[in-house]
């Protein structure tokens, strides 16, 4: 990511310092925890280079927790309605993912790995395709891959008067391929799959950047942590 141009607002800075999202430095701001050259800094300040910032908590710091959830096909991810169930109701039996959230989304109808967290501040580093984080889908359609599918997938695939970014494609057999990208497009693999005249019939998330699915069982979770915390964190731009 470029740095930024100078003089931005405080809660941009916050964001790309990693502190938190420019929402979470709103919040950080309007419970006087964000000071600039010594003084307490107020919605809207613009601060230049030469600035101090700091951030001081006090009391007892929210634990943060991080997770790996296998959303089974027909769970929404967010806000159910109707009849439907949403990731926050099918975790719902967990104490330990009381406060956590879905970072990102799955549709209804896709399966796989989502991260769940309480850290608001991975949000945009994991999310804004401009970080270009690998995102890895196991995907089977419904007639045979034409011969051309791969390379056409791989190009960039015009959805909309948008062409998506080049992505990597690796055909099983006739009807399922593992793709792999750096973007999230609302539905993208879907979209992709119909302008090359292939209809998906399951697709399921199976890696982002370095944390795989794994044989967790679909509606399981466990935590994510250790080593390959560091590594996810550290990818991310945090210091674990």
């Amino acid at each position: 990511m470029e740095k930024p141009l100078f003089p931005m607002r405080i809660n941009r800075y916050l964001a790309w310092k990693k502190h938190s999202t420019r929402k979470g430095g709103d919040e950080l701001i309007s419970k006087k925890k964000v000071f600039i050259n010594g003084r307490l800094a107020v919605l809207g300040d613009k601060i230049t280079e030469k600035d101090v910032v700091e951030v001081r908590f006090t009391g007892k710091e929210k634990k943060l927790v991080y997770f790996v959830y296998n959303k089974p096909k027909g769970v929404t991810t967010h806000s159910a309605q109707g009849g439907e169930k949403d990731i926050k109701q099918d975790v719902s039996h967990s104490v330990a993912l009381r406060d956590a959230f879905p970072v990102g989304r799955l549709d209804r109808n896709s399966s796989g790995l989502l991260v769940l967290t309480n850290d608001g501040r991975i949000t945009d580093s994991l999310l804004n395709p401009e970080f270009e984080h690998e995102k890895e889908y196991v995907v089977t359609v419904g007639e045979k891959l034409r011969s051309s599918f791969k390379k056409n997938m791989e190009g960039g695939v015009k959805i909309e008067g948008y062409i998506t970014k080049p992505c990597k494609v690796k055909v099983l057999n006739e009807n399922t391929f593992l793709v792999t990208l750096t973007e999230g497009k609302k539905h993208q693999i879907r979209r992709m799959c119909s302008a090359l005249f292939q209809e998906v019939r399951e697709l399921k998330r199976i890696r982002i950047m370095n944390v795989k699915l794994g044989d967790l069982p679909e509606g399981s979770f466990r935590p994510l942590q250790g080593e390959e915390l560091k590594t996810f964190l550290e990818g991310l731009g945090f210091k674990f």
